[in-house]
């Protein structure tokens, strides 16, 4: 046993609470989503407030211990670790600036809301499509973190990784977002339908 190895552990368990922290959050919106009462959206909200500690140490603890191994063991002048520093730099002020503000805003609308049905305002922040996208992006950024670590490519290759690592999270987050209609979009259909003249 040496420093490096103990240093890889907390490494290893900093991805391990990254990934906890973001599965908790995607289970957590999923319920929230198809959440049909207020005092379920309170419950849920409570559930995912414990994630945002969670990442935020888990995202330092990766940050800390993977410099140390690149500064003792690889080398700052590494394509690959540079791409995954950076890209982990960038990726901790998404959670800061597009995911936590909107589950605060969700918390705030339960706990002002009466016990019963949800209200539309509430209704509309569950089903939020920029933090669906955010929560799938920033997941699948980690993916492509892992990978780097665990291939190893070339600068080029790193960079590519990463494109594609975005690409794929901004495009699952719209499709989902395109494809998933609130109830009260669902309602406002019907009633437009009903509406029209039947000729």
């Amino acid at each position: 046993m040496t420093i490096y190895t103990i240093v890889l552990f907390f490494h290893v368990s900093g991805a391990i609470g990254y990934f906890v922290s973001m599965g908790t959050w995607l289970f957590g919106l999923s319920a929230l989503r198809r959440a049909q009462r207020v005092e379920q959206v309170r419950a849920l909200t409570h559930l995912v407030g414990w994630s945002g500690p969670l990442f935020a140490i888990s995202v330092l603890l990766i940050l800390a211990t993977g410099l140390y191994m690149a500064l003792t063991a690889w080398g700052l002048q590494t394509g690959w670790i540079d791409v995954a520093l950076i890209s982990l730099i960038l990726i901790a002020p998404l959670g800061t600036a597009f995911i936590e503000p909107r589950r605060r805003a969700i918390d705030r609308l339960a706990q002002e809301a009466p016990d019963g049905p949800l209200p539309q305002s509430l209704e509309r922040s569950t089903h939020d499509p920029i933090l669906l996208t955010a929560l799938q992006t920033v997941t699948i950024l980690l993916l492509g973190i892992v990978f780097l670590m665990t291939n190893k490519p070339s600068l080029v290759g790193s960079l590519i990784v990463m494109a594609v690592a975005l690409v794929l999270g901004l495009a699952s987050g719209v499709l989902v977002s395109l494809t998933t209609h609130t109830p009260g979009q669902g309602m406002a259909t019907q009633a437009n339908s009903m509406r029209e003249p039947r000729g």
